[in-house]
């Protein structure tokens, strides 16, 4: 099992910055992926970044260019730089751990409680 704990969100005005940071409970040696999540009032979760195995990335088109992901193994812990923050990205983002066998199974989805981002206009 593993706990999933996110952190740095809050208030921000359209323009800014923010940075969040995800921890893992336990450093993970199988392969993996780590991402972060959104989700706004009356809208489905969406997918804001991925990083896989500390290092293949993929974003939402509506971030690329202004959300940086990262990831630091040694700490199991990964980032989400958000610049250029617009009214549209306040939501509440949420921190997921996948894992997988060797063969490229989903061996186990972990999600945290999710850290709210507001921006204002």
């Amino acid at each position: 099992q593993v706990q999933v704990a996110e952190s740095g969100g809050g208030l921000v005005q359209a323009g800014g910055s923010l940075r969040l940071s995800c921890a893992a409970s336990r450093s993970i040696t199988s392969r993996k992926a780590m991402g972060w999540y959104r989700q706004a009032p009356g809208k489905q979760r969406e997918l804001v970044a991925t990083i896989m195995d500390s290092s293949n990335t993929n974003y939402a088109d509506s971030v690329k260019g202004r959300f940086t992901i990262s990831g630091d193994n040694a700490k199991n812990t990964i980032y989400l730089q958000m610049n250029s923050l617009k009214p549209e990205d306040a939501a509440v983002y949420y921190c997921n751990v996948k894992t997988f066998t060797t063969i490229g199974a989903i061996s186990g989805d972990y999600w945290g409680q999710g850290t709210q981002v507001t921006v204002s206009s």
